[in-house]
């Protein structure tokens, strides 16, 4: 069978229509299983790169892709198992624990997926960024008996993560807690008040019975309506009696 070869100056380069979109178990099993043991792989697609040590955006392929290395871990201290991932302008940091990727066929532990974010600077500190890189590492140790490198081999996912695209849990939380809080003012907002109109008018009336109205004609200008009554008759008999004497 024909090995296919998809890498060409370190890029990949898929025909029209052909996406690489590995699951995680994939890329342990069928890649970077085969390339520790020197098996041959299903396809030249992923190329080999010390992304570990090089800077994100300097590495081959399309930046705003998501991007696949082979990789090998370079011990940091001789006696110690960290690893060196400091770049030219900065350095990988790992965050979060480390997941296991289990078989599909026999529910067994077959890698671990390592979480890293890249930050600029000097640690302790460096301003992070959106570059994130996914590492991927078999279960079990490799053999110290291949020929080709040091073994230690890893795939490197890397990809810039896109501002806005995911919420983390406390912003969301904040933004439900300050909905209710907004939701909480319209309804005291809006709670209708009840006034009593009746009670109202009985207190008028209870006020204008403590205060007696005078009937005395005086300077207060108040006259009763009975005398307006006579003063109207006795001007209707005089205009009579000048009417008769007229006649």
């Amino acid at each position: 069978m024909e090995k296919l070869n998809f890498v060409k100056n370190g890029v990949l380069r898929l025909p029209p229509g052909f996406r690489f979109h590995p699951t995680d178990e994939e890329l342990v099993v069928q890649y970077l299983k085969r390339k520790v043991h020197s098996f041959p792989l299903p396809a030249s697609i992923i190329p080999e790169v010390d992304a570990c040590r090089s800077d994100p955006w300097e590495l081959p392929g399309d930046c705003e892709q998501e991007r696949f290395f082979f990789s090998t871990k370079e011990v940091k201290y001789p006696n110690g198992n960290r690893s060196n991932r400091a770049t030219l302008s900065g350095y990988w940091k790992a965050t979060g624990l480390d997941k296991q990727i289990f078989s599909s066929e026999n529910n067994q532990v077959v890698g671990m997926k390592k979480t890293l974010v890249f930050y600029r600077g000097k640690p302790p500190n460096g301003s992070r960024t959106d570059w994130i890189m996914h590492e991927y590492r078999l279960a079990t140790q490799q053999p110290k008996n291949l020929t080709q490198g040091t073994g230690n081999w890893v795939i490197c996912r890397i990809f810039l993560k896109k501002r806005g695209s995911n919420v983390s849990k406390n912003d969301e939380e904040k933004a439900r807690a300050t909905v209710g809080i907004i939701s909480n003012r319209k309804s005291v907002k809006s709670k209708p008040i009840f006034y009593d109109f009746m009670a109202a008018s009985k207190k008028q009336k209870t006020d204008l019975n403590l205060a007696p109205v005078s009937l005395s004609s005086g300077s207060s200008g108040v006259t009763d309506g009975a005398g307006s009554c006579d003063e109207h008759e006795e001007n209707s008999s005089n205009l009579d009696r000048r009417n008769k004497h007229t006649q």
